[in-house]
């Protein structure tokens, strides 16, 4: 049976080509043409962001707060970019080193020259990433996709990742799933290259907000013009056709960093039922529900979860 992750993804993109296709049908494919967007521009619009080259990609990122504070890596999740951890960062700077990303194939990031989005490729990037910046020491913090780097991370470094913040993390999928591709789409679906109509990005987007008010335009066009940075969605299509599932107990087992698992109460992408699975393997966790958030718990009622996440980090991060 699919996973939830799963069901709602195909559930969308099938929506996707609906609307594409009969739109299509009536106003012609020029009116759907939706170019890409210029990454000066995107820029203009959502911030500068300093680059770095790893591993042939030029990543961009945010480095924020005192260059002498504990570090917290932030990682994104699916579609996303690093501005949803807008205004986590702008509180959290005030005690740590803040630095967030856009991971590959995302945001101002881009497409990876050879179009490898498997696990083992990420981490490694993650890995090259924290070298070239000296980080010794940090707490990662990731939501869903972001969430499954997180944790590969903090097991394939143990020494290295002194905290963990899990959001509604993905990964952790029953036995008789492993070795299926969780994210799989038809060739057909490759439209969303040429056509990505707005009203189409917030029905997706619905799904990850327990009330649809914290769903606000501008949200949701920034999550458009993203998905229109050069190469971004071509990038996804592969990812989706690439991602497996497998068996994430053998790694869980050697993270040894306190972690965090922080769920929405009404998550529909990535049940909260899901930390209890978790909480089983990780040697040290405290699992956190919040009531009437969904998925993406940090862009709705952002204050309840960032309050979760600073009792956390002053509790493991105290004297650091």
């Amino acid at each position: 049976m699919p996973s939830l992750n799963a069901l709602m993804f195909r559930r969308e993109f099938g929506l996707l080509l609906t609307f594409a296709l009969s739109a299509a049908l009536s106003a012609g494919l020029w009116g759907l043409w939706t170019p890409d967007l210029p990454t000066a521009e995107l820029q203009k619009r959502y911030g500068l962001t300093s680059q770095l080259q790893v591993d042939g990609l030029q990543i961009h990122y945010q480095d924020s707060g005192r260059p002498d504070a504990p570090v917290l890596l932030l990682l994104h999740g699916f579609g996303s970019s690093l501005q949803t951890w807008d205004a986590w960062a702008a509180a959290l700077t005030q005690d740590h080193r803040v630095i967030r990303l856009d991971l590959p194939g995302f945001g101002l990031t881009g497409a990876v020259p050879d179009r490898d989005y498997s696990d083992a490729r990420d981490v490694r990037t993650l890995q090259h990433f924290a070298d070239r910046l000296g980080l010794t020491q940090m707490t990662v913090m990731g939501h869903s996709l972001g969430g499954k780097l997180a944790w590969s991370l903090a097991a394939a470094e143990p020494e290295r990742v002194k905290a963990l913040v899990l959001i509604a993390p993905d990964g952790f999928a029953p036995p008789e799933q492993w070795g299926t591709k969780p994210y799989e789409v038809p060739a057909i679906m490759g439209v969303i290259q040429y056509s990505l109509p707005k009203p189409l990005v917030r029905s997706f987007l619905k799904a990850g907000f327990s009330d649809p008010v914290w769903l606000t335009p501008p949200l949701v066009d920034r999550y458009h013009d993203m998905l229109r940075a050069p190469g971004v969605r071509q990038a996804i299509l592969d990812r989706a056709n690439q991602t497996l599932y497998s068996n994430p107990e053998p790694r869980l087992r050697q993270i040894v960093a306190p972690t965090l698992l922080l769920w929405g109460e009404n998550d529909q992408m990535i049940p909260s039922s899901n930390a209890a699975s978790y909480a089983q393997v990780l040697q040290r966790s405290q699992t956190v529900v919040l009531p009437r958030v969904g998925h993406v718990v940090q862009e709705e009622q952002a204050e309840l979860g960032l309050a979760q996440v600073k009792a956390f980090l002053s509790q493991h991060l105290r004297g650091q």
